[in-house]
This record gives structure tokens, sequence and C-alpha cells, in this order.
């Protein structure tokens, strides 16, 4: 039996463990876990049951998860999307009616109590968010989603799932500037750099690990600056770093150095991230 699995991507503790680690770890107990769903905008991912532990990531409304445990107010949980496991408050999550059959496509958007901008909306989800639409309707020539308890969303900021919303992973980063840098933050109220390249890729479509240290490891190819030349789209790595390239010459990265989606000139970054942080560890095109 080991113990070196990722506890990041492998649920298992001393009392309880995924079933699928059944002949990988050792646990009292194995579950198969129970299926749930995200129903806040936003659930915070901790590593421990503690409020006052930092986050390690997010989940968004209406993303699916497994859930191995629930004790005094704390979700164990797995996602499905990235099978990054930790704990979520036990409120943010719960059965949902059937599956999600949109994405929110834009970088924020309103819930109304009804197809109608004037309402005082209801809360605000993010990009990636998803949702069910089970109607439609149209309020002084503007479109609206209906949703399955009744209230709506502009139907220009959803995609039906499954559907590409962009072509350009860059172009969508883009769309996030100046918004704040969150550790461990993954929505349009506040993102990491990896959470970033994470959800720009998976509104064109493509999967990407949760930490820069994993998409480092093995999301796409690994590229030679000089030999391969660098391009729009291109990741550049550094330890506990990484950041789209806008163009050759430009860097577009959540920045903990401005606290929030910057773009700046690629060599001055790299001189002023080397002082903290060294060189560029690896270049990698998705």
């Amino acid at each position: 039996m080991s113990d070196d699995l990722d506890h990041r991507t492998h649920a298992y503790r001393p009392d309880l463990a995924d079933i699928r680690l059944r002949d990988r770890v050792a646990a009292d107990r194995y579950s198969e876990g129970m299926p749930a769903e995200v129903i806040v905008p936003v659930a915070d991912v901790r590593p421990k049951p503690d409020a006052q532990c930092s986050l390690d990531t997010q989940a968004l409304h209406g993303e699916a998860v497994s859930v191995f445990d629930i004790s005094d107010g704390w979700a164990w949980v797995q996602l499905s999307a990235d099978g990054y496991v930790g704990y979520v408050r036990e409120e943010t999550i719960g059965q949902g009616a059937g599956p999600a059959t949109h994405v929110v496509s834009v970088p924020r958007s309103f819930v109304y109590p009804g197809a109608d901008l004037r309402f005082p909306h209801l809360k605000v989800l993010s990009m990636g968010s998803r949702v069910r639409v089970t109607g439609e309707a149209e309020t002084r020539a503007t479109p609206y989603a209906l949703l399955e308890d009744g209230s709506a969303v502009i139907a220009a900021h959803l995609r039906p799932l499954g559907e590409v919303s962009a072509e350009d992973a860059v172009s969508v980063a883009a769309r996030f500037l100046d918004t704040p840098y969150l550790w461990g933050g993954r929505s349009g109220f506040g993102i990491d750099c990896s959470g970033l390249v994470q959800l720009a890729l998976a509104m064109t479509g493509k999967s990407a690990p949760r930490d820069s240290d994993q998409q480092a490891a093995g999301l796409g190819r690994a590229i030679d600056p000089g030999s391969d030349g660098l391009q729009r789209g291109d990741l550049v790595f550094w330890k506990g770093h990484v950041g789209f390239l806008e163009d050759p010459d430009t860097l577009l990265h959540a920045s903990g150095g401005t606290m929030y989606v910057t773009r700046e000139p690629l060599q001055p970054a790299i001189d002023r991230i080397a002082k903290l942080y060294g060189l560029p560890t690896i270049y990698r095109r998705p």
C-alpha cells in the first residue's frame, strides 16, 4: 500500500478513502462517494475543515462533486472537473434537479428573480458556472434564459454545455484584466495564475490541471524558446507561477506583484520575478 499519492487529486485519509484507491492505499473504510453539485456562486475548497486555512481552489456554481464525508458542517469532496480534493462548507453543496445545460461564458453575470434587468439581482455567477435552462423569455427586446427556479440570466451570457465558447484562450484570459488576484481563486471575482490558465483553457474546450506545478508537468508539450520560438498562447512557468504569452514579448497573468490580472513586457517580468523566484523553469504549448 502506498502513502505517496498526491492528496490534491486522490481522496484518502486513514479513516476513509475513495473506493477506486482500495488497492493503492490503506484506510479503515472505502466509499464510492455521493454525487452532488455546488449550489452557491463560489465554494471555497480548503485542505482542512477549517475556515482559517488558506484556499486550495474553488468550485463554481453547478459544478459536480463527489462527497465522501460530511462532519461538523464540512463536506470532504472531490471536484469532478479536475479531480481536486478538499473540504467545502456543507451548505455550499446540494442535490441537483438534473444535469446542467449551459455555462456562463462572460466574466460575471447577474441572476435576476425574473426576466427583467430592472429587478434587484439575486446573485452573481462567474464565467464557468453551470446552470439548467428550462425556458426563454424576452423583455424590452432583451432575451433571457429562464432557470428551473424561475430566475433569469441574460441569454447572451450563456453557451450550451459542450459548445466551445471561444477559440483563443488568451482572449478569454484578457477579459479578466484588472480582476483581483486571489490565492486559490478560480472565478471572475478573484483568481490566481493557474486558475486563470485553467479557466481560460476550459472555455476553449481544453482541460487543464489546477495548480501550476501540475500544469508545468504535463499540460500540452514542452517547447524550447530558442529552437521552437515563442508564440501567442504559450505558457511560461516559474516555480509556483504561470502566465500566458499574449505575443512573444508580452506576458498576461494573474500577478501577485500587482495583485490583479495584468499584462507586462515579458523580459522585464522575467527580470523582476527572477529576484524572488529565479528564472522560468519551462515553457509549454497547450
